[in-house]
């Protein structure tokens, strides 16, 4: 098995995409970098109430999101067969530089700083898509919810121990993000725009597990 498919880096990942999911909403304006159907559902009312302002602040991150997934996957198919570094690992650095750079704009640049966030957590979920095996994301819940869940039943119904062992992956994942989220929360009403920097240093691990794969 592969290292970007193993569940302790795939918590990491987890971890860090509450945590962004968390510093967006708490410290740039109550956006959410992961969540876009959060945000499609509050650019359309704020479009609708006759706020484009505010509509516009909400439709960048989801319009950022999309070309993160285009990005990343203009990047897989790009450098797929290169020896010295794997696509992967250079999606990471991306990600890294991106945030790294997130937490030097001030508050009166929320509005970009929510679109590098959102452009990072896509490039995030295109590239690490499995754990053990099992598609998942690691910033967004809702998938996780129901496959876990699904497994669950299917173990009820069956009692095959590969549907529990499944379902326990997938809730443990949720577990993380959840717990990475609380924590941001948290810590962001303490270090400010720089909260994003613990990200920063998680997904320095990842990268760092990678290229211990790699060797």
């Amino acid at each position: 098995m592969q290292t970007s498919e193993s569940f302790r880096l795939s918590a990491l990942l987890s971890f860090s995409g509450g945590l962004q999911d968390a510093y967006t909403y708490n410290v740039r304006d109550k956006v959410f970098a992961n969540a876009q159907t959060g945000n499609v559902v509050l650019m359309s009312q704020n479009f609708m109430q006759g706020n484009p302002v505010q509509g516009i602040q909400y439709m960048c991150p989801l319009l950022s999101f999309a070309l993160g997934i285009f990005v990343a996957e203009r990047i897989e198919n790009g450098y797929k067969t290169i020896e010295k570094i794997h696509w992967r690992q250079i999606i990471v650095i991306i990600e890294m530089i991106a945030l790294f750079a997130a937490g030097f704009l001030p508050s009166n640049m929320n509005m970009i700083a929510n679109m590098i966030v959102s452009f990072s957590c896509a490039m995030q979920v295109q590239t690490f898509k499995k754990v053990h095996g099992y598609g998942y994301a690691s910033t967004m819940c809702i998938g996780n919810l129901r496959s876990g869940t699904e497994s669950l039943s299917q173990y009820l119904r069956t009692k095959n121990k590969e549907s529990l062992y499944k379902s326990l992956h997938f809730f443990g994942i949720i577990l993380i993000f959840a717990v990475g989220a609380g924590f941001g929360g948290v810590i962001s009403g303490m270090l400010g725009i720089r909260t994003i920097w613990i990200s920063v240093a998680i997904l320095l691990i990842v990268a760092t597990l990678m290229v211990r794969e790699e060797h």
